[in-house]
């Protein structure tokens, strides 16, 4: 380590003791154990080791939740821009140091909003620069790696604009190859997936059933194989290592109970009759949101919203089992404006009218145990901090 290093990110001093070291917190007072100050404001805090040097400052910042980071950036110049390059997350990646944070836009609101997996935490994102039509219209969101991606329409067309978590700035594109709407999504690692949808084309609109990969690496889209059903307000996850599609409507505006999923190995897909049970009959008039679907410990489960039921899918002899009530109602707008996410190895689910929020929004998650019906205990986690409304117009987790 270099004396400029030394001096500007990773100072050390041996206080004695040998049992503790500090990382990262400027003071203008740290003199003699006394608690005297000398009168000059220092760059770095200090350590109670010998030396520290940068591989073990970098492991130790890299552990420091995500949360925390923008406290970090006013130490010095050097966390400055340490905290504004990939530098951590390459280290987080290599060591599989991963936490989960939520991206939502709840109705009315014009920031997105980050939450911490707990949501003991939150922060408002900058405002979306993007025109007025895209900022008041219908949007779909997913994340790859460490960016959030938002489509939706603008007066010129579709489009999408990219969230960089790094930067923390909004950046236009990258265009999906076949720009759509009402499409499924799904994240897995460090790439997300769409399928289906609706396209506009110079004749009307197409439904389709094309795929694409985002790559946050190289901000690309690539193709995938079609799938064998076109398909538009359908849903998507990841399990046993592959993208699924589920649901939807046809060209023909017929409700589909069949799946599909995407084997990257053997670069097919594989359609499966019969995936989801037979809805109730709606009006014609109204419309029901896209299947709601998670997966948790590899195992999927979907929520009801003409009966607020909670039920996991059983792989084996292709049916459902019923696990318990939901503690928001999802029934009201017929699925829409609920959010219902898996948060690592838990379900999260947003929406009002519950015992604990009355019409404001309340988050809820648990740890469900497929082989026990009945047991589903739910945790209460707030309302996310300012009473925001509790129709959600989109909800992402990112994982990194």
């Amino acid at each position: 380590m270099s004396n400029e290093d030394e001096a500007e990110g990773f100072r050390s001093r041996d206080g004695g003791t040998g049992n503790k070291t500090w990382v990262g917190f400027s003071s203008s007072n740290q003199g003699g154990d006394d608690g005297s100050s000398d009168g000059e404001p220092q760059d770095a805090d200090y350590s109670y080791v010998s030396s520290l040097n940068d591989e073990l400052g970098l492991l130790i910042l890299a552990r420091i939740p995500r949360s925390e980071h923008r406290k970090f950036c006013s130490v010095n110049k050097r966390y400055l821009a340490l905290f504004k390059s990939d530098e951590l997350y390459k280290i987080r990646k290599d060591y599989r140091i991963k936490e989960a944070s939520v991206f939502m836009l709840a109705c009315g609101e014009p920031h997105w909003w980050e939450f911490d997996r707990q949501f003991t935490s939150c922060r408002k994102l900058s405002v979306l620069p993007s025109d007025a039509c895209f900022a008041s219209g219908d949007k779909e969101s997913l994340c790859a790696g460490t960016h959030l991606l938002v489509s939706g329409r603008e007066f010129e067309g579709m489009a999408i604009w990219r969230y960089e978590l790094v930067t923390n700035k909004w950046f236009k594109g990258p265009s999906m190859i076949d720009p759509r709407c009402l499409f499924a999504s799904a994240s897995c690692s460090e790439m997300g997936c769409v399928a289906g949808g609706i396209a506009m084309r110079a004749r009307g609109t197409e439904i389709l059933n094309t795929a694409e990969k985002y790559n946050p690496g190289n901000k690309s889209w690539v193709s995938l194989p079609r799938m064998n059903q076109r398909r538009k307000l359908c849903s998507g996850c990841f399990m046993d290592n592959k993208f699924y599609v589920l649901g939807g409507q046809n060209e023909e505006e017929v409700n589909l109970t069949c799946g599909e999923f995407y084997d990257a190995e053997k670069n097919t897909w594989e359609l499966i009759p019969n995936m989801l049970e037979n809805p109730p009959v709606l009006n014609p008039l109204t419309s029901r949101s896209p299947p709601l679907v998670a997966v948790v410990n590899n195992e999927l489960y979907s929520l009801e919203p003409f009966s607020n039921q909670l039920k996991v899918y059983l792989k084996d002899n292709r049916s459902w089992r019923y696990l318990g009530e939901s503690p928001v109602r999802a029934d009201q707008s017929r699925g829409w404006g609920v959010a219902f996410k898996s948060l690592g190895d838990a379900l999260l689910i947003i929406g009002g009218t519950s015992p604990h929020g009355g019409n404001g929004m309340t988050i809820y998650t648990c740890f469900p145990d497929p082989n026990s019906p009945g047991n589903l205990e739910w945790r209460f986690l707030g309302n996310g901090g300012n009473r925001m409304s509790h129709f959600i117009l989109n909800c992402s987790v990112m994982v990194a």
